[in-house]
């Protein structure tokens, strides 16, 4: 069940990153069934890529984030963003980031709004 809550999490985040920033888009018609299950389809890809990726980056950047006083992290999930985009577009799923600067305010906008859900939702 919490795994659920988690993919349901970043689809509602994801779709306020679609919202706000230009650049991060779904190209679905929006209010249909596909638009919503492109959603949960791309929120499943990336919470599989902050699983499996993210740990073996934060490994190897740490001295960067140390440096930078973790701001590298923006940095790191900017590359997250942009490489869940290739993984959609290689899938034929509709999602689609257009830059480093669109991945970069998506993620931040990704990152506030789960936090956010998260401490509204229990455990």
């Amino acid at each position: 069940m919490k795994f659920i809550i988690r993919v349901l999490v970043v689809a509602a985040a994801l779709w306020v990153a679609t919202q706000l920033v230009s650049g991060v888009a779904i190209t679905t018609s929006t209010g249909t069934a596909k638009y919503w299950g492109t959603l949960l389809v791309v929120a499943l890809i990336f919470g599989l890529i902050n699983a499996v990726i993210k740990p073996i980056i934060e490994t190897i950047g740490c001295a960067f984030y140390v440096l930078t006083l973790g701001l590298f992290a923006l940095v790191v999930n900017a590359g997250l963003m942009l490489l869940t985009s290739w993984v959609s577009q290689q899938l034929d799923v509709p999602f689609h980031v257009t830059g480093f600067w669109p991945a970069f305010w998506g993620a931040i906008v990704v990152s506030i709004v789960s936090w956010v859900l998260s401490l509204v939702l229990p455990d």
